[in-house]
């Protein structure tokens, strides 16, 4: 196959094959928000090679002028400033559009006569999960389901365990597991591949990655946003589901994980799974839950969960969990996880707290020493951050004192020149190359499930109801003494 020409009008040019990129769903909410200016982005930075075409299709009826004036709108909000006008008017030449019925007949064959044999096909599944199968089975019936063609999912990864195994056996029926993308854009953010790189890359975290020298870890996944339309959706998830089940237990996982044999999606994944099936089952008194009321964020005055849904609920806003990985290298170890909406500010982060020095030759003198503590924050910044003890500059005469010193790294400020990307950008050309690694397997998801059903499978036996909390605060005072107990606070 020939390799992509360059154009004149970019400087730098990675070679990518010819690809189809097909998005279900392609007038949508993601596509406009996410997709598109992915995509625009890496064809502004020469990955998108001079021929290959991104085909929108949707129920909606629109020609391919309509639908590149609606994506030309999209992009105008979503990626203002990205490219010169040249560029922005030769990416919206490489789109196309097709109306399909993801459960009937129209627009499959039209479909199907549009894709170019010989290069690289993915179907993008940006739509309701109940129509992940409809799809697969019309990709297949219509001819598109090619040995090398592939298809991305996006969560929810069903609602719990069983309906997550009948959603892969329906996918499996069209699609072999290399083919299926199933994607949580958490594992494209630069931060979350940094966790991976501070582990394997620096002899000295490895060694003490371990009970031997950590305490205890945190990870927070904090909103100050609440429903923001998405009434429907979350009121029948809730927090568990929405966040805990996916983003947080990946966190988890890399955070856990042993040492892979390579950078490769078979060895990476096959100990993120090890981490999961080693998660304890959970225990009563290990869990908070907690629902929104009236409050105040960033002095702006917020209604409640039940005012803003309209009725009252018993669905979950923010959940605290006190969980343990029953391994060798995490025997005794708690890892908190707590996430919410309506709580101070928006923060996602991973907090490694280490354990005291056994002895402090510093006592007789006056000195107290606190434990090192490592934070890799993930959004909005992306940032790491190592304290350090360090000795207050003095003559000493009246004792040494010692202070918590952070070594900071922003990773804008470390890497001039690099611009941020949203994590779609990677995930997309991952995908393009057939690089699953950044992507979550079928035992992943399963593994997943089975921790969390447990947990609703408690809830429902103890008959727990959410505790309220004000909007603004960080969440019902029991998720406080869920971390108290153990002498521990949370980093805030």
């Amino acid at each position: 196959m020939d390799r992509p020409k360059s154009r004149p009008m970019v400087s730098r040019v990675i070679p990518v094959e010819l690809f189809d990129l097909v998005v279900f769903g392609a007038t949508g909410d993601l596509a406009q928000r996410k997709i598109l200016p992915a995509l625009l982005r890496r064809f502004v930075a020469g990955q998108v090679p001079e021929g290959s075409r991104l085909i929108g299709a949707a129920r909606s009826e629109h020609s391919v002028a309509e639908y590149r004036a609606f994506a030309e709108a999209a992009l105008a909000e979503h990626a203002a400033g990205v490219g010169t006008a040249e560029q922005r008017k030769a990416f919206i030449e490489t789109l196309d559009y097709v109306t399909v019925d993801a459960t009937g007949a129209q627009g499959w064959p039209e479909l199907a006569t549009k894709l170019v044999a010989g290069r690289v096909r993915a179907f993008y599944f940006s739509v309701a999960p109940r129509l992940f199968g409809a799809l697969a089975e019309r990709l297949h019936k219509y001819g598109m389901a090619s040995g090398d063609a592939r298809i991305v999912v996006e969560k929810p990864f069903g609602r719990d365990l069983a309906t997550a195994e009948a959603l892969n056996r329906d996918l499996a029926q069209h699609f072999a597991e290399r083919q299926i993308y199933r994607i949580d854009h958490y594992l494209g953010k630069e931060t979350v591949q940094n966790l991976l790189a501070l582990r394997f890359a620096n002899l000295m975290f490895e060694p003490i990655w371990n009970a031997a020298h950590i305490d205890h870890v945190q990870i927070t996944v904090a909103e100050t946003v609440g429903l923001e339309g998405r009434v429907a959706f979350y009121d029948d998830a809730g927090a568990l589901r929405d966040m805990v089940q996916n983003h947080m237990l990946q966190l988890l996982a890399l955070v856990a994980m042993e040492p892979p044999g390579s950078f490769n999606a078979t060895a990476v994944r096959d100990e993120k799974v090890k981490v999961l099936r080693a998660l304890r089952e959970m225990g009563t008194g290990k869990t908070v839950t907690g629902q929104y009321r009236a409050g105040a964020i960033g002095g702006k005055a917020v209604p409640g969960y039940d005012e803003e849904l309209g009725k009252a609920s018993n669905t979950e806003t923010f959940v605290a969990i006190k969980a343990h990985v029953d391994n060798w290298r995490w025997k005794g170890v708690p890892f908190y996880l707590r996430t919410g909406k309506r709580l101070p500010q928006r923060v996602t982060e991973i907090m490694v707290q280490f354990r005291c020095v056994p002895h402090s030759i510093f006592a007789g003198k006056g000195a107290t020493m606190q434990p090192n503590r490592l934070v890799i924050g993930i959004q909005p910044e992306e940032n790491i951050s190592l304290s350090l003890m360090s000795k207050v500059p003095g003559l000493d005469r009246e004792g040494i004192r010692l202070r918590q010193v952070p070594l900071d790294i922003s990773m804008p400020d470390a890497f001039v020149g690099q611009h941020r990307r949203i994590a779609y950008e990677r995930l997309l050309l991952d995908l393009i190359e057939g690089d699953q690694t950044l992507f979550v397997r079928r035992d992943e998801v399963e593994a997943q499930w089975h921790w969390i059903d447990a947990i609703r499978a408690g809830w429902r036996a103890e008959g727990l109801a959410p505790k309220p909390y004000t909007s603004g605060s960080w969440g019902p005072s029991a998720a406080i003494a869920l971390a108290e107990r153990d002498g521990v606070s949370w980093h805030e």
